[in-house]
């Protein structure tokens, strides 16, 4: 695996009372590239993404819940920078000949119990449908550990809504247990 980093800024599209674009230049976080070799001898390139990868993004999250792919309007902008602004948020994903084919998100948590060592939250693990069992969120899965690990959390939860024993076993494979904890939800 080999590793780059980038440190730049991004441009966000922003539309005004006149209709047209204006590309505003904003700080975000800096980036690293990692490279995976693939069998076919492509390159699995995994990233955090930025802000042009909001489109990729929202056509794998429509997947990932069976829903339509929203359009993207003011309010989705408005969120999309608040993540990439958040040091503590990391959307990850991976791309292929620039396509993102695989994601998740790994939330860093501060915390005051276990010698004030954070923890860690995965959602949202998707892998395109035609792109699947090929080890793309394995290798995301990895990265998130490793994020996880340089911001020195003492552990991962990994949140799934699947019921299939495939993904479970998958997630268990990967090195999380369903057996340490009991997650409850409320929806609201």
């Amino acid at each position: 695996m080999r590793l780059l980093t980038e440190q730049h800024y991004c441009s966000i599209c922003c539309y005004n009372e006149d209709i047209f674009p204006t590309w505003v230049l904003k700080p975000f976080k800096s980036f690293e590239v990692h490279l995976m070799q693939r069998e076919e001898d492509n390159m699995l390139e995994m990233r955090e993404c930025r802000p042009e990868d909001l489109s990729g993004l929202l056509y794998l999250y429509a997947q990932l819940h069976s829903q339509m792919e929203p359009t993207i309007n003011d309010r989705i902008i408005a969120v999309w920078e608040q993540i990439m602004r958040d040091e503590n948020q990391h959307v990850l994903a991976g791309f292929l000949d620039g396509a993102m084919v695989s994601s998740c998100v790994i939330n860093i948590i501060p915390n005051l119990t276990h010698d004030q060592r954070p923890y860690s939250v995965i959602e949202n693990v998707i892998t395109d449908t035609n792109m699947r069992s090929r080890g793309y969120a394995s290798s995301l899965l990895s990265e998130a550990k490793e994020i996880a690990q340089k911001k020195n959390c003492y552990k991962i939860m990994l949140m799934t809504g699947s019921k299939k024993d495939s993904t479970l076993q998958f997630y268990e494979k990967a090195g999380y247990n369903r057996n340490d904890k009991t997650g409850f939800i409320m929806w609201l």
